[in-house]
């Protein structure tokens, strides 16, 4: 997994930061530009359904608003209240986007539910050619963060929102040419649904994800028994016990340990060559404390 670029003096890193935060930018002004335009037809023409769009477009740019400030978030330092600075913010945040999600869900669900018991005349033009500027301005945003989104969950629900938004416009498109060439109405209603499962499915993952981080679950992609294992792989440690791994923000990572150490081994030493190979892990935020082989460790909760 792509999770080596997180300690921040790497140039790859600092440009990759610095390309992240434009495509951010320009995500924002694009998709603002288009919310302002579709709200201005939909005033004009006195279409409620372009009003709604650009309402559910606002929310989207609320969200890749949302992913650039925990993007900020993670470069913030510790200070003595918050000693880890507000990183952790950027697992709040991304609770946040998966929520919305799936608020958005819910609404396509039940507006689709209301349309197919009371069907509703479209026409089918106006909204045709707003909802395929709509598919360029979403599809192009969905374009630039693919790249990322691998890398932070943050850009993944920035990503996900900007793909959902991609797939209702498509949605929009496909049930107005249908209607328009056969008179179904219900057409509409039932491409709804379908998209809503295809959202809800997509951002399950987001939302665990983001659930177990806040609760400091170990992150997806570190394996425990394999951290345990490095370790104890190191020479000079006899054995290694009160793990903990846990998510300092989405895509930095914490741990302590006891680590035992052999009795003609140096203590500093083989604490140095620990942390070296769970930097190589991917954990670049160790405390470790040491005991001497022999001594027995008499925590309440040793076993």
């Amino acid at each position: 997994m792509a999770h080596e670029h997180h300690h921040h003096h790497h140039h790859g890193e600092e440009a990759d930061v610095a390309s992240l935060k434009g495509i951010y930018l320009i995500s924002i002004a694009l998709n603002l530009a288009f919310v302002l335009v579709e709200a201005g037809v939909g005033l004009w023409k006195g279409s409620l359904g372009l009003l709604s769009d650009a309402g559910h477009n606002l929310s989207d740019v609320f969200a890749l608003i949302l992913a650039l400030i925990a993007f900020r978030l993670i470069l913030t330092h510790g200070n003595k209240r918050f000693t880890y600075g507000y990183r952790k913010g950027s697992v709040l945040i991304s609770l946040l986007n998966a929520v919305t999600l799936l608020v958005a869900v819910g609404a396509i669900l039940v507006e689709s539910v209301h349309k197919l018991r009371n069907p509703v005349a479209i026409d089918g033009a106006a909204v045709a050619w707003t909802a395929g500027i709509g598919i360029l301005v979403n599809g192009i945003t969905t374009l630039l963060l693919m790249k990322h989104q691998k890398n932070d969950i943050n850009t993944r629900g920035a990503f996900l929102h900007m793909a959902a938004d991609t797939l209702v416009s498509v949605g929009v498109v496909i049930s107005g040419i249908i209607i328009h060439f056969t008179g179904w109405a219900f057409i509409d209603p039932v491409i709804g649904i379908v998209i809503a499962v295809v959202i809800l499915v997509s951002t399950w993952e987001l939302l665990s994800d983001s659930i177990k981080m806040s609760i400091d679950a170990v992150p997806e992609h570190i394996d425990f028994d394999e951290i345990q294992q490095k370790i104890e792989a190191v020479p000079g440690v006899n054995d290694v016990h009160h793990i903990h791994i846990w998510p300092i923000s989405t895509t930095e990572t914490a741990l302590t340990a006891h680590i035992t150490v052999c009795r003609d081994a140096e203590a500093g030493d083989v604490v140095r060559k620990v942390k070296q190979a769970l930097k190589e892990a991917g954990i670049h935020h160790a405390t470790l404390e040491t005991e001497a082989e022999g001594h027995k460790c008499n925590d309440y909760s040793c076993n």
